[in-house]
């Protein structure tokens, strides 16, 4: 019997068929959650001039501890029109321009103003020129600040737009086509006949890619009859990505590997040593890369994570696409483990991870109450309360 193959191994093959669409150039505002197609330098120096960073008083560092004499004010977007001499002060806001001449800024509850001569009676900032942000404090024209492959974020957003990006590059949105399959699968809302369940696995696969920037299209529920899902298959011939769930294990209703050998496609992988998602398959039609889950739902949630998500993450230019693990301490005896990595469903709390008692694959109550899945390595010994352990946050 052919090996197993690893976890790593098989998202390694996966991603190394990603390659992301053509690259378009969106308003910034509508770039949100996609990763940048090239590196961003700036086009202006922030601050590009010397600002206040507090509500105060702007003097000469030479001139301390004062009076002063107020000759005028300087506003964020309003600066002042004269420069500063000796002995002079020019009252500022937080964010307003530097006025010429005056290098340092002296708090307002520091000083007294009695419509005449400005008094300090506080303790001199240290250093003197704290209170003052240089020109190119953040950034100056022509700094790298976005490498390409980075997330477009709400900072990173701000970051675009304040370095003078009103647009940016950034690769096409992938098209995506979701197909679960099974004779015992009925569209939700409609009645059920004996041994018959609700289609929920083509759904919550949407709802996970509806999360990142991609076109998601359900198609099925389809039978388990080879000729309905080769039409099905078929009319997906312009996705990027078709994700299947169900029909990828070896029964004999079992017909989605025969099918995508059917319309053409090349098997990369298939069977990973992973509980739950054994049975996951993988393979490639021309440009287009073909994922198949297994049916339950559980494992088909699973393998989602840690296969359809990174890849679509992948064809959006993402440089890191797979899951981020986090490390933590069990609350909860974990039993060992065999030749399979392990993914069991638990729930983060402040001061370590718990398991969720019930494991079953096709099981979602206690996947609907997770909000993590603990990693557990191939040939893990047993693992007590306490002991430090790897996990992913879902949900």
């Amino acid at each position: 019997m052919k090996p197993l193959l690893a976890l790593e191994e098989a998202q390694e093959r996966l991603l190394a068929l990603a390659t992301p669409g053509g690259i378009e150039t969106v308003p910034v505002g509508e770039a949100l959650d996609r990763y940048l197609a090239v590196p961003l330098h700036a086009r202006r120096t922030q601050p590009a001039h010397p600002l206040s960073a507090m509500d105060g008083w702007a003097v000469k560092q030479t001139d301390m501890p004062g009076p002063w004499k107020v000759t005028g004010e300087s506003a964020a977007g309003h600066p002042a029109t004269i420069a500063i001499g000796p002995k002079e002060a020019i009252r500022i806001s937080t964010g307003a321009i530097l006025p010429e001449g005056a290098d340092m800024v002296v708090l307002q509850e520091d000083c007294e103003f009695d419509g005449g001569a400005l008094t300090f009676h506080g303790d001199p900032p240290r250093p003197l020129g704290r209170h003052v942000r240089p020109r190119g404090q953040d950034f100056e024209e022509g700094d790298a600040i976005l490498g390409d492959g980075a997330k477009v974020t709400p900072a990173t957003l701000a970051l675009a737009i304040s370095s003078g990006h009103p647009e940016i590059p950034v690769f096409r949105k992938p098209r995506v086509v979701v197909v679960d399959s099974g004779d015992e699968l009925v569209k939700a809302g409609e009645p059920l006949s004996e041994g018959q369940i609700p289609a929920s696995n083509g759904p919550m696969l949407c709802a996970m890619l509806a999360r990142l920037p991609c076109e998601v299209t359900l198609a099925g529920p389809v039978a388990d009859d080879i000729d309905a899902i080769v039409a099905t298959l078929d009319s997906a011939k312009d996705a990027d990505l078709i994700l299947t769930s169900g029909g990828a294990s070896v029964g004999d209703h079992d017909l989605m590997r025969p099918a995508l050998e059917k319309v053409g496609a090349d098997i990369d992988f298939w069977q990973v040593a992973m509980k739950p998602g054994k049975p996951i398959m993988v393979g490639q039609r021309g440009q287009q890369t073909i994922i198949g889950l297994p049916g339950n739902p559980v494992s088909s949630f699973v393998t989602a994570n840690l296969f359809a998500l990174p890849y679509v993450r992948a064809l959006l230019g993402a440089r890191a696409p797979l899951p981020h693990f986090s490390s933590a301490r069990t609350l909860s005896d974990l039993p060992s483990t065999g030749k399979r990595a392990e993914f069991l469903r638990a729930v983060h709390k402040a001061d370590g991870v718990e398991l969720i008692t019930l494991q079953d694959s096709g099981a979602l109550l206690p996947l609907a109450s997770a909000d993590a899945l603990i990693f557990r390595p191939p040939f893990s010994e047993t693992a007590l309360a306490g002991s430090e352990i790897r996990f992913i946050r879902i949900g």
